[in-house]
C-alpha cells in the first residue's frame, strides 16, 4: 500500500532554502566542476547504498540528468546554463548540510527538497537535454549509426538551447512567483 503526502513551502521556507543554497555556493566557490560533480555522484552512491525511503531516492535520482548534461560533450551546454547547473549542484558539496545524511530514514530529506527546488528552477534546461537525448537515440536507431553528424548535432543543439531560453524568458513574464536560487 502506498500513501501520498504533500506539503507546501511558504515564502519564508523558500527564503530559508535559498539562503542555504547561497551559503553552499559560497562554500564551494573554489571547487572545480569535477569536484562539484563528484560530490553529487557520491551523494547518489550513498543513497543507493543505504535504505533510503523511495520518495527521497526518487527525487535525488533527478541529479543524474544534471550531471549527465554537464558531462555530455555532444550536448555542449553553454556557459551561462553550465554555471547555473554547477551553482545548483554546489549544495551537495557540503557534508554538513541541513539534516545530517547519517540520520536514519530522513538524513537525505533536505537534499530531496533542494533537488525539487533545483529541478523546478532548471526545468527548461533539463527538458531540453532530455529531448536532445531522445532525439539522438531515435536518430541512432533510424540510421543504425552513432551520432557522427556534427552539423546535425550542432543545429539540433542550437535549436533546443534557443527553445530553452525562450521558455525561460516567457515563464519569467508570467504572474506565478518563482523561486530563484541563483
Amino acid at each position: 500500500m502506498s500513501m501520498r503526502i504533500s506539503f507546501e513551502l511558504s515564502e519564508r521556507d523558500l527564503k530559508h532554502f535559498k539562503k542555504i543554497a547561497k551559503s553552499a555556493r559560497g562554500a564551494a566557490k573554489d571547487a572545480t566542476e569535477d569536484q562539484i560533480v563528484k560530490a553529487a555522484e557520491d551523494l547518489l552512491d550513498e543513497v543507493k547504498a543505504t535504505k533510503t525511503p523511495d520518495f527521497i531516492s526518487e527525487r535525488l535520482e533527478s541529479l543524474r540528468s544534471m550531471i549527465d548534461m554537464l558531462q555530455d560533450e555532444e550536448w555542449g551546454l553553454a556557459d551561462p546554463e553550465r554555471k547555473n547547473v554547477l551553482s545548483a549542484l554546489a549544495y551537495f558539496c557540503d557534508p554538513e548540510d541541513l539534516i545530517p545524511d547519517a540520520t536514519p530514514g530522513f538524513g537525505f530529506l533536505d537534499d530531496a527538497i533542494m533537488v525539487e527546488l533545483i529541478v523546478r528552477e532548471l526545468k527548461h534546461e533539463i527538458e531540453a537535454y532530455e529531448d536532445f537525448c531522445k532525439y539522438r537515440e531515435r536518430e541512432k536507431k533510424r540510421t543504425g549509426k552513432g551520432m557522427d553528424r556534427a552539423e546535425w548535432l550542432h543545429n539540433k543543439r542550437k535549436e533546443l538551447h534557443s527553445r530553452m531560453r525562450r521558455r525561460k524568458r516567457s515563464s519569467r513574464g508570467g504572474t506565478t512567483p518563482r523561486f530563484r536560487m541563483f
